[in-house]
């Protein structure tokens, strides 16, 4: 039997999973997501190739989990710009601000990639729910303006931070694309017909 390298077997296999995902990650983010096969993660992660499917029973299911990872990481992120404020304007900046941010760091590049693997249909509803997550608080935000329609006020928000986003992608200063971002969302938001 191999020997645990944790107190427990519960913690042993916590750890090998986790030791998993993180080879997984670190070969999306220096080579692409198209590189996460069983035997790369196995080899990066020091492990047999059969021990992957102890945890995983694909690839792609391997990427269906890093996804839902990084999704709680964002949402977290979202969560800890936004904590404390109560008026939904600034909610909506705090929120777009860090999305942007979360593009200048390019973190969003591993999504990006993790998103061009087809993941299995079961995991999809899930990733489905972890992005409704990611989304509740500038919905909930939205509501809370006024503004008549949420869902047209949120698609132009998602148009504005997509622009910004291309634009910081392309080399753009990362800070005035976000103030522009800001400025431009806001001012349209409050122009907006209210209930």
């Amino acid at each position: 039997m191999p020997k645990i390298q944790a107190p427990t077997v519960v913690l042993h296999r916590e750890l090998r999973r986790q030791q998993l995902m993180d080879a997984a990650m670190e070969l999306a983010l220096a080579t692409g997501a198209e590189s996460i096969t069983v035997a790369a993660v196995a080899a990066k992660a020091g492990l047999a190739r059969s021990s992957i499917y102890e945890y995983f029973a694909s690839s792609a299911d391997l990427v269906a989990d890093l996804v839902l990872e990084e999704l709680d990481y964002y949402t977290q992120r979202l969560a800890t710009a936004t904590k404390g404020t109560q008026d939904p304007f600034e909610r909506i900046e705090l929120w777009i601000s860090e999305s942007l941010r979360y593009v200048a760091d390019g973190r969003h590049m591993l999504v990006k990639s993790l998103n061009t693997i087809t993941t299995p249909d079961a995991r999809k509803d899930e990733i489905l729910l972890g992005h409704r997550r990611m989304m509740a608080p500038l919905q909930e935000a939205l509501s809370q303006t006024g503004v008549a329609d949420v869902r047209v006020a949120a698609a132009l928000l998602s148009s504005v931070t997509d622009a910004a986003s291309i634009r910081i992608d392309a080399g753009n200063d990362a800070e005035l694309e976000i103030q522009s971002a800001v400025a431009f969302a806001l001012a349209g938001l409050r122009a907006l017909p209210k209930n």
